[in-house]
């Protein structure tokens, strides 16, 4: 799915999360960032009918092989557009978003991940400064604060520069986050 670009506008990919699809955030971007090019893949694997960017065998549990493996043929599709790109996705689209980030950190111009959750060891990556916003509920029982907290401090060990925006509640998203996104992708 494209939108119309308006010349210097970034183009933004829009990652869903689990049961939505490439319109879950079309709106959201229009709102926000007119002009702005939007891709937004639809997730390839359906769990119980819920579209997804990877499998699991649980709650919290990936199928190792078959997220790297997705990781590696998103990142291809991604490297088929032209920059400058900014990414954001929510909780399995922001795990996928991650985990691109972890393969290939010159992806993406700004990398934002909303309710992630990585319950693996990243491997070490080089972000030489990459932006990255993390948000998350204090209360999340699916994206557990600690473990978002964890993730902050990984891109930080790795050079990144982290933004971590925490809001009250759980695994929704709130407006305090739709607005500390409108700011980070802001030049």
């Amino acid at each position: 799915m494209h939108a119309i670009v308006t010349k210097g506008t970034p183009t933004i990919f829009a990652f869903h999360g689990t049961g939505g699809d490439e319109h879950q955030f079309a709106g959201l971007v229009r709102e926000l960032w007119p002009g702005a090019g939007l891709v937004a893949p639809r997730g390839e694997v359906s769990e119980h009918g819920a579209n997804r960017f990877f499998r699991r065998t649980a709650e919290g549990v990936y199928d190792m092989d078959d997220l790297w493996a997705r990781t590696d043929a998103m990142t291809r599709f991604v490297r088929g557009h032209a920059g400058p790109a900014y990414a954001f996705g929510y909780s399995n689209g922001a795990n996928i978003l991650a985990a691109m980030s972890f393969k290939a950190p010159d992806l993406f111009a700004r990398v934002a991940l909303l309710h992630p959750l990585i319950p693996f060891a990243p491997p070490p990556a080089a972000f030489g400064g990459l932006p990255v916003l993390i948000t998350g509920g204090r209360r999340d029982p699916i994206c557990p604060l600690p473990m978002t907290e964890g993730l902050a401090g990984y891109y930080e060990n790795q050079q990144a520069e982290v933004t971590l925006h925490l809001h009250e509640g759980g695994h929704e998203i709130r407006p305090s986050e739709i607005t500390a996104l409108q700011g980070f992708f802001k030049d």
